[in-house]
């Protein structure tokens, strides 16, 4: 008698319910990091208008006039500022003659839309804050 060899119905529903319990782990954990990496960079994009905004200063002994648009721009206006898809919009708020506020605001509708850290914000004296969560957490 000839034996038949193959897997049968049960033994391919087996392997269907653990690869899908694995998808069912990894996937959060892989989006919970590619939020992390953006934000990471973001925050980095941060430091950087913080360091345009300290160079402005020197030169004018003011941070009145420093703009992200336009032809006077000292740093690009988003995040990632190679020029890739917009994950963050970067501002310059309450802007005195001797303070302002960094902000970092997710895209509507982007990947960052679901962060729990929200808005990061850095202001002239190195305060870190965000609208969500620890700064511990949004700023590591």
């Amino acid at each position: 008698m000839n034996r038949q060899q193959g897997m049968t119905l049960i033994e391919l529903l087996i392997v269907l319910v653990v690869i899908s319990l694995l998808v069912g782990f990894a996937y959060p954990a892989y989006t919970n990091h590619l939020q992390g990496a953006r934000r990471a960079d973001c925050s980095g994009a941060l430091m950087g208008l913080s360091s345009a905004m300290e160079r402005y200063f020197t030169q004018n002994n003011s941070y009145l006039g420093a703009t992200l648009s336009g032809a006077n721009s000292i740093f690009p206006d988003q995040c990632p500022t190679d020029g890739s898809r917009a994950i963050y919009n970067l501002a310059i708020t309450n802007l005195t003659a001797t303070t302002y506020t960094a902000t970092a605001t997710p895209v509507a509708g982007g990947p960052q839309t679901n962060d729990t850290c929200g808005t990061l914000s850095l202001t002239q004296t190195g305060v870190k804050s965000s609208s969500g969560g620890s700064i511990d957490k949004c700023w590591k």
